[in-house]
Parts: C-alpha cells; sequence; structure tokens
C-alpha cells in the first residue's frame, strides 16, 4: 500500500463579510512537512488565486512564517494572503485573545497585522496591515496601456500610467469611470507589450476614481491569474498613485477600494492614511469571512 501524507486546509473569503464573495484563499496552517516543490504543485492543483503554507519562525518578533503561492510562482508579498493567514492563525488559537497586533514572516520581512475588534461585530473583526515601503518604477505611455486594455486613449485619465512596487510590482492606469473599468480586458498580446521584453512579472491594475475611493480590476497573467478579485498588495501602491496625482480629496484619510464586482466576487478594501497624505504609513484592511475546509494527500 502507498503512503499518502495528509494535510488539512481552510478556505476563507478574504476583504468580504459575506462567503463566496471576496477573494478566496486557501490555508495550509501547519505545512512543515510539504516541500515548496510540493506548495507548487497543491497551489496548481486547487488552482484558486492564492494558497498559503504556515511555517514555524525562528523570529521573537513573529508568530509564524509564510509561503505565498499562486498557480504559477511564489510572491513574496500580498495582502489578501496575508490579513486571511492572520484570520486563520486567530482561529487556531495560535495569537492570544487580547493581542491587538503581532507579525508574520514573509519573504518580504516581518509584517504586521493589526486586529480592530468591532462591537457590532465582534466575531469578525478588521484586520489591518502596514503596506511596506512604496518605489516607482516606470512609467508607461498612456496610448499603450489603453491599446493593451482594448480601450481608447479617451478612456484613460490625464495622468500617466505607471509601475510602482511595494513587494508586488503594479502597473497603475486610471480611467474616467467605473463602466470603463468594466470594458477593459487584457490580451496576452496587450501583457506581451507592456512586458516591452522585460522577465519580471508584473499586474495590471485598471481604475476609476469614484467619490468614496476607487472602483478596481486587476489582471495578473504573469502569475497564472487572468483576473483577482482582490489585491491587497496593490492598494497601497494605488493610494500613492492617487495621492500624487490628486485624485482623492487633499484631506481624506480613509477611503474603500472596491474590486471584483465586475467578477461578482465584490470586494472591499479599506484604506487608511497616518501622517499628512499618507506620509507615516499606509495602512490596507478588510475582513475575512469562513468558508470551509479540506483535506490533500501527498504521496
Amino acid at each position: 500500500m502507498d503512503y499518502h501524507s495528509k494535510h488539512r486546509y481552510r478556505l476563507v473569503d478574504v476583504f468580504t463579510q459575506e462567503r463566496f464573495q471576496g477573494n478566496t484563499l486557501a490555508v495550509f496552517p501547519n505545512a512543515r512537512d510539504i516541500g515548496e516543490r510540493q506548495m507548487q504543485l497543491i497551489a496548481r492543483e486547487l488552482n484558486l488565486p492564492e494558497t498559503t503554507f504556515v511555517l514555524s519562525t525562528s523570529r521573537n518578533d513573529c508568530v509564524a512564517r509564510v509561503h505565498f503561492v499562486t498557480p504559477a510562482k511564489e510572491m513574496v508579498f500580498a495582502g489578501h494572503r496575508t490579513l486571511g493567514t492572520a484570520y486563520i492563525l486567530m482561529a487556531e488559537k495560535r495569537v492570544a485573545s487580547l493581542v491587538t497586533e503581532f507579525c508574520l514572516e514573509l519573504p518580504i520581512g516581518a509584517v504586521p497585522v493589526r486586529i480592530e475588534r468591532e462591537e457590532s461585530s465582534p466575531m469578525s473583526p478588521m484586520l489591518w496591515l502596514q503596506t511596506p515601503p512604496v518605489r516607482w518604477e516606470r512609467a508607461y505611455e498612456a496610448a499603450l496601456c489603453a491599446d493593451a486594455l482594448g480601450l481608447s486613449l479617451q478612456d484613460v485619465l490625464d495622468v500617466p500610467p505607471h509601475r510602482l512596487n511595494a513587494g508586488n510590482p503594479t502597473l497603475l492606469i486610471a480611467v474616467r469611470d467605473p463602466s470603463v473599468v468594466d470594458r477593459a480586458a487584457l490580451s496576452s498580446e496587450g501583457m506581451r507589450r507592456l512586458r516591452d521584453g522585460e522577465a519580471a512579472p508584473f499586474c495590471v491594475f485598471v481604475f476609476a476614481p469614484t467619490p468614496t475611493g476607487a472602483y478596481t480590476r486587476m489582471f495578473a497573467p504573469d502569475y497564472g491569474i487572468p483576473e483577482d478579485p482582490a489585491k491587497g498588495s496593490s492598494i497601497g501602491p494605488l493610494a500613492a498613485y492617487m495621492i500624487r496625482h490628486n485624485l482623492i480629496a487633499p484631506n481624506s484619510t480613509t477611503w474603500v477600494s472596491e474590486q471584483g464586482t465586475r467578477m461578482k466576487r465584490r470586494s472591499l478594501l479599506h484604506v487608511r492614511l497616518h501622517g499628512y497624505r499618507g506620509a507615516q504609513g499606509i495602512e490596507v484592511g478588510g475582513h475575512v469571512t469562513t468558508v470551509g475546509e479540506g483535506m490533500i494527500e501527498l504521496p
């Protein structure tokens, strides 16, 4: 008889309080016996936007070490995976009930997660993560971006598309209104032209400013994800971009990015700016909803 090891995982929807909305995540809370090659095979088998694997950490300032894996590759940082994994660690009692902040060890470094318990919903706290420093990388031609998304140049706002990076390189393209966001479609040829010979993968994030924040969509074919219903690691760069180009109210400190609606996976990603125009940090927050659990067998 062949021996198979069994590994439990839990499913959650992140950036939503409604089951089967938001962004789905599989979390393996005890992955010490799963090798990195097996992690990639499991992520491909489950075929979810992301899967995380929790390991022990040697850092005194972190409660666990986490691997983030998409169907195509491992990533160094991701927002919804960080918050979803943090929620499962809380549910598994690996975080003390009275703790209000703890850190996860990610490939990018120690990332703090803050717990904001709400009197109206004590069983579903708001979780916040601190966005890593945002780097401005490369500007793109608006006409090239419009064409790659199947849009006209008139659909794009008069601000230069730019790739920013807070652990996950993201090309941000601002358009005139949510209906334009919904019409956007990134073709493989369009992605090839945007890549322009560059080997490093990146995401393409199209958005329209709204009175409450932004209406957004994100395409990530480089990671094996045609479209992602919520991309927390891109929201810090989105905030930095909108601040620089005056696309949000000057005194605004909190707003919401709505994503995934076109996919019928509506996600609400909350943003909180600390200090003037976010100079003292950008937090991204949201709720997590439990969906179920399962078992994977490995030979």
